[in-house]
């Protein structure tokens, strides 16, 4: 125990270096997307989250949008609990047998215009899931997908440029 103890008072940390005080890039593409709610809905984004089965690696990727260095929040898009304040609905992970009706109901619960994202390899096809017994597949057999986000799992910059696609798209 006190080798553990030294080791981790002589060795630096384990973690990314912190981002610079001011990325650019981020500030530009959540201003993109602000406006581009704004004149699609004429009001913020609401976005909903759903875990339909997943190992969590997404979820922390979309958990640290609403950190301090993202905080999505002051340009007007934000996380709702409610699936009837919604309008896009974010799911990660593949679909299992147990979360699909729940899945269903949360996206009928959705007004309209409503869309789904599919975040992570595991929502597009079932990734390292598929083919087990527990899993029905991705989150496109159980409701219908309008955009999918690769990448296990995918960074914050990508999911918010997954967004803006949508938007645009839309």
């Amino acid at each position: 125990m006190l080798k553990f103890l030294l080791q981790g008072l002589t060795r630096p940390p384990l973690t990314e270096a912190p981002p610079s005080p001011e990325d650019a890039e981020l500030t530009a593409l959540a201003a993109r997307l602000q406006t581009a709610a704004r004149r699609r809905l004429g009001r913020s984004l609401s976005i909903r989250a759903v875990d339909a089965g997943s190992c969590n690696a997404c979820e922390l990727e979309i958990h640290a949008l609403n950190n301090a260095y993202y905080d999505i929040e002051r340009f007007g898009l934000r996380f709702v609990a409610s699936p009837r304040h919604a309008d896009v609905l974010l799911v990660t992970g593949p679909v299992t047998n147990n979360m699909r009706q729940a899945l269903e109901r949360t996206y009928n619960a959705m007004p309209n215009p409503k869309w789904v994202v599919a975040v992570g390899d595991c929502a597009l096809d079932g990734g390292c899931f598929a083919g087990s017994a527990a899993v029905a597949g991705g989150v496109a057999k159980a409701v219908p997908v309008d955009l999918s986000i690769p990448g296990c799992p995918p960074p914050p910059l990508e999911i918010l440029k997954g967004l803006l696609t949508l938007l645009e798209q839309m």
